[in-house]
């Protein structure tokens, strides 16, 4: 539950203040940490909305707070989309490293962007085929390249093309995959993983 109030006091040297909530009690203790826009500096006066916690003591204090007029991020907000695609960014750029260094050799790499590729114009499609009233691609197939590696492509799509995105089951289902994918990538990486890999990439 949000509530909002009033700073009344802010220690800008110190970094926290206190909030006087808009319906009376006693006055909430906030900490600059707990602000999700890090690009303005609180002060005096100004209206803010919050969640409450506890500090170790059992002291009432704001946290996730925002300035009048601000939102919590979404899954379809810019800063969590952003997010999103630093993440999948990320991701390959991990596995190309690993590959760069000898850790993993280049079929898996060549995997992850050919399955990613897949993803991104499957997600495309399906978009279209949404729009237009036509033959949809089913959900395993999408959960399938997601699964082997695609789920870096799928990631994006997601974000570009608003597709699959606010869809509960769904989320669950391809959080799942990349949860899977990734620990298998971890795996690969490992000693016995790479054992493996040497011994069907003939490798040394």
């Amino acid at each position: 539950m949000r509530y909002q109030g009033k700073i009344t006091h802010w220690k800008n040297d110190r970094g926290f203040g206190f909030i006087a909530p808009d319906g009376g009690g006693a006055q909430v203790f906030v900490h600059i940490s707990s602000f999700l826009n890090r690009q303005k500096r609180p002060a005096a006066n100004e209206i803010v909305t919050y969640e409450l916690g506890a500090d170790a003591r059992g002291r009432a204090r704001a946290k996730k707070v925002l300035f009048a007029g601000e939102h919590l991020p979404t899954a379809d907000s810019p800063a969590y989309s952003v997010g999103i695609l630093i993440l999948a960014a990320s991701f390959l750029f991990f596995v190309s490293a690993s590959t760069l260094v000898g850790k993993l050799p280049l079929a898996v790499l060549g995997l992850y962007l050919v399955a990613s590729a897949a993803s991104f114009f499957f997600y495309a499609l399906d978009k279209s085929a949404a729009k237009n009233d036509k033959w949809r691609i089913q959900e395993s197939t999408l959960h399938l390249l997601e699964l082997i590696g695609g789920w870096p492509g799928a990631m994006v799509a997601q974000r570009l093309f608003h597709h699959k995105s606010k869809k509960q089951s769904y989320q669950i289902v391809f959080w799942i995959t990349v949860i899977l994918n990734c620990g298998a990538l971890g795996w690969l990486l490992s000693e016995p993983g790479a054992a493996v890999l040497r011994s069907i990439f003939g490798t040394a």
